[in-house]
């Protein structure tokens, strides 16, 4: 449960490697370190499934191409990330849309009035955004520095959403990327600083960041399925989901209740946010103590990865399982 800068490194050089093997099989080439670039790994994926359907044609191998020919452009930006990590608050670019439309359509209807507002979309990033996340960071070093170094190692783009439909995500397509509503960098009602919102943003989605590598790259949390598996309540969807989904967030979960317990105890958001961080935390225990529970009447299905991090969760929790 704890972070680890050195395993998410050791995982994102293995999903480089997949991504590199991929396009090399339709014949095109890219380096270590382009191979981690989210719009290099969706083409990784392109190509992928062009090839379940035998050699690419002409207009596909060209298309593939072109997608590359963009990842180089938007790598080789000569602006130095504002961050103190490599990972940089990205611009709005083609790989982020076709993202951000993939999630609206797994996006469950909540009861919205007709023609009301459900859309999102990849926005630039201004200069009081760029502050507040250098902010966000800076509570991470300083209150988890495990955290910060882990987010520094697997993370390459922030991108930043505007728009009602979705809070936040990440998509596995366009792994190293992660997806923030920029409603989170303000306060919100109860008083809670953007910054400590941001910083909360990024440790879950950070954590499903790490889920998604260490489930391909060998260290699979759960027993292959002969079936698809039970749908189950969580408590961060409305919608059931399936097993993998419950795990997730209770990893999710698990490292947000230490993120706001390390705030707490450091004092560090300042006396005037204490009582808006307390009752965050407590509202994520809850949570977690929920997402604990539904997990370990499905431990069977855990393999024995999966096992000892439920049994972290549990002790995060502060319950038996």
């Amino acid at each position: 449960m704890e972070p680890d800068a050195h395993e998410g490194a050791e995982e994102r050089t293995a999903l480089a490697l997949m991504a590199r093997t991929a396009l090399e099989r339709v014949g095109l080439e890219v380096s270590p370190q382009e191979a981690t670039h989210p719009a290099v790994v969706e083409a990784a994926h392109v190509a992928q499934s062009v090839l379940r359907t035998g050699p690419p044609s002409p207009d596909r191998l060209g298309r593939l191409t072109g997608m590359l020919d963009r990842a180089r452009s938007d790598g080789m930006s000569t602006r130095p990330s504002v961050l103190p990590w490599p990972t940089r608050l990205a611009a709005p670019g083609p790989h982020l849309a076709r993202s951000v439309t993939r999630a609206l359509k797994s996006v469950p209807h909540q009861g919205t009035e007709a023609g009301a507002p459900r859309g999102s979309s990849v926005a630039g990033w201004c200069a009081h955004e760029e502050e507040t996340a250098r902010h966000a960071v800076a509570l991470l070093q300083s209150a988890w520095p495990g955290a910060a170094a882990e987010l520094g190692a697997v993370l390459v783009q922030i991108a930043l959403l505007d728009g009602p439909g979705i809070d936040g995500f990440t998509d596995f397509t366009v792994h190293g990327a992660v997806f923030v509503r920029r409603d989170r960098l303000v306060p919100d009602a109860d008083g809670l600083p953007g910054a400590v919102r941001l910083a909360e943003a990024l440790v879950h989605e950070g954590a499903h960041t790490r889920c998604n590598a260490a489930s391909v790259a060998d260290r699979p949390f759960l027993r292959p399925l002969e079936e698809s598996g039970p749908m189950v309540a969580t408590p961060l969807r409305l919608d059931p989901r399936p097993l993998t989904g419950l795990f997730q967030q209770m990893v999710v979960l698990a490292r947000s209740v230490l993120l706001y317990r390390r705030l707490l105890a450091q004092d560090t958001c300042g006396l005037d946010a204490a009582p808006a961080v307390r009752a965050r935390h407590d509202r994520l225990a809850h949570s977690a103590v929920e997402a604990v529970r539904t997990m370990a009447r499905h431990r069977d299905t855990l393999t024995a990865h999966g096992t000892a991090m439920l049994e972290d969760a549990a002790r995060v929790a502060q319950v038996r399982v």
